[in-house]
């Protein structure tokens, strides 16, 4: 509406309809809608083009309601419980409320004046919760989140292993095999197609230099193994074939990745360890940690994958040479919104102190698979690791006996390196040089036996044994205190007593103890358990008396039986006796017959 005189008349129009009262107004701007031959409604459309529309006025109750925080605080609850992972609500406000509501956990009513209970509505519950803070909308908003930099390229890198847009399976006549996932047929929602490809997934390690953001990209197969972790890592930190056009190469200070199993893995540590380079482990489910690296991959997927539909890929390698040279062209042409310059002119500007250049592949996989080992330090002040002898006179405060963690040397493989501490307890990595040996077995360093004599240095122990020598014989010199030693002089001049101590425990204590009563031994009876003669031993004492006498023997054996069914003692052998020549049948007569 370009016309000031409709303009003009337009607002003269809306100024004194202002003016009129309700009924007064609807009939006044019908007849200007008519005058201008338009309706009502095109009428109301133009004036408010020209009209100032008064501010709405705010609620007479906003910012008040009658939902308690509590119960504000359990729908809230219910609805984020029945939320998925990826933020999606799948239960409403009002069923949350009616939910809760039936199982008496909340009233949600406002009461009028006359004491009647209303139900809240759910926009009025919903306009309740985000007054309080606790609307889902509000509370499923992403975290707030901490800026990170890096100081220079290779400060830290980033590194992410995830599936590829192709899978591999057995060829089959003249098919390669290598061919793009179909969505028909890998659907997320048919887990057991996937499980049928699972070692045939094509997978896509990227990694960056999260100052300069370049990204490098290899594939594998075999999935997210330790030994396809330890080969991405070596590659990114080699030289390529052409550093002009492929710069990034170098050992990191630290690299950051997901707490996945091979990122943990024995192997993958032992590599940074040796190399000194610091791993990060994100925590779970925060994606964000390291998101550079996650749209790394978004762009390796977009820009170079999206392209391998429209060619055939015959084999892994030939995949691998179109992806390096994606790198150099993505690296070398691409703006980088941060910095706004090519990733690789970003990672160009590295200084020569901060490019620390790794040993060669080879190497750096044995350190994968080569553990730190403690070993102990010899007489000799030597150590034996790797088949081999190597001298630590050189590590402050060694001694013999002492256990030292011991790796190889990324940079020299004919020497090893000695975990060491500074002041602060900072583990620091000491190279010892192996020790060399003549012809005949001995060590190029031995001194010549008549020629020279060169005594060991004294480590902390041969130290401290010396000044306590001095100590406990209470001498100036190492001399003197032989000296006395000698003379079998008493240790600290004979001023210690050793049982001081025990003394002075019972006086200080002052135990006391309750006594006890006991029972007297009766030293002055001893029971002494005579021994029972056996049939034949009273035989051989008592049938010849028995017989002499004129007795019956056999019957007299019964009345044993009868009378001493337990036996006879030796003691009782006379009064058994005189029993026998008064019984019954068996008495005996001088005349030698019995009765």
């Amino acid at each position: 509406m370009n016309n000031p005189a409709l303009i003009e008349r337009l607002t003269a129009i809306a100024h004194h309809a202002d003016t009129l009262g309700h009924g007064v107004k609807t009939h006044y701007l019908k007849q200007q809608a008519q005058g201008l031959g338009w309706s009502m409604d095109k009428l109301y459309r133009h004036l408010k083009k020209v009209a100032i529309q008064p501010q709405r006025k705010r609620r007479a109750d906003a910012g008040t309601s009658t939902l308690t925080l509590e119960e504000a605080k359990l729908i809230s609850a219910a609805v984020l419980e029945g939320a998925r992972k990826n933020g999606k609500r799948i239960m409403t406000i009002g069923r949350a409320t009616e939910m809760l509501r039936a199982n008496g956990l909340i009233d949600a009513v406002q009461i009028d004046e006359d004491g009647v209970c209303t139900p809240l509505s759910e926009s009025t519950i919903t306009r309740a919760l985000k007054d309080y803070g606790l609307h889902p909308e509000q509370l499923l908003q992403p975290d707030p989140v901490t800026r990170m930099k890096s100081l220079h390229p290779n400060h830290w890198w980033q590194i992410d292993p995830s599936m590829c847009v192709l899978y591999y399976l057995p060829r089959h006549g003249k098919d390669t095999g290598l061919r793009i996932a179909d969505a028909a047929a890998f659907y997320k929602n048919k887990p057991a197609n996937l499980v049928k490809v699972l070692n045939d997934r094509v997978w896509r390690y990227t990694g960056t230099d999260h100052a300069s953001g370049t990204i490098c990209v290899r594939y594998y197969f075999g999935g997210e193994t330790s030994q396809n972790l330890c080969d991405f890592f070596i590659f990114m930190m080699q030289p390529k074939a052409n550093v002009h056009t492929d710069p990034i190469r170098g050992v990191p200070t630290g690299v950051m990745l997901d707490p996945g199993s091979a990122n943990t893995s024995h192997a993958f540590k032992n590599l940074c360890k040796q190399l000194g380079v610091r791993v990060q482990i994100n925590t779970p489910h925060k994606p964000r940690a390291k998101g550079q690296v996650e749209k790394a991959n978004d762009m390796v997927e977009t820009a170079f994958e999206s392209g391998l539909r429209f060619i055939e890929i015959n084999n892994i390698d030939q995949l691998n040479a179109l992806s390096l040279r994606w790198m150099q062209y993505f690296n070398g042409t691409e703006i980088h919104s941060r910095h706004k310059m090519t990733r690789y002119q970003a990672w160009n500007r590295i200084q020569a102190e901060q490019l620390i250049l790794p040993p060669p592949a080879d190497y750096c996989r044995e350190l994968a698979v080569s553990a730190p080992k403690e070993v102990k330090v010899t007489p000799d002040l030597e150590i034996q690791f790797s088949g081999k002898r190597f001298s630590v006179r050189d590590i402050a405060d060694v001694m013999v006996g002492q256990k030292l963690m011991v790796a190889k040397n990324p940079w020299r493989p004919d020497v090893a390196q000695v975990a060491t501490y500074d002041a602060a307890g900072n583990e620091i990595w000491q190279t010892v040089e192996p020790v060399e040996f003549g012809d005949f077995g001995f060590r190029e360093s031995a001194v010549v036996m008549g020629e020279e004599y060169r005594a060991s240095v004294d480590t902390p122990a041969q130290q401290h044994k010396k000044e306590l020598n001095k100590i406990a014989m209470m001498a100036d010199t190492l001399e003197e205190a032989e000296a006395k030693r000698k003379t079998s002089a008493l240790p600290f001049g004979g001023s210690i007593d050793p049982y001081k101590h025990q003394e002075n425990t019972l006086a200080e204590r002052n135990i006391l103890y309750v006594e006890k009563q006991g029972q007297q031994l009766d030293y002055n009876r001893k029971e002494v358990t005579e021994q029972v003669l056996s049939k034949v031993e009273i035989a051989k004492l008592l049938k010849p008396r028995i017989d002499a006498e004129g007795g019956n023997w056999p019957q007299a054996v019964k009345t044993l039986q009868l009378m001493y069914p337990g036996g006879v003692v030796a003691s009782e052998v006379e009064s058994v006796f005189e029993r026998l020549r008064t019984s019954g049948s068996l008495k005996l007569h001088k005349t030698g017959t019995a009765l």
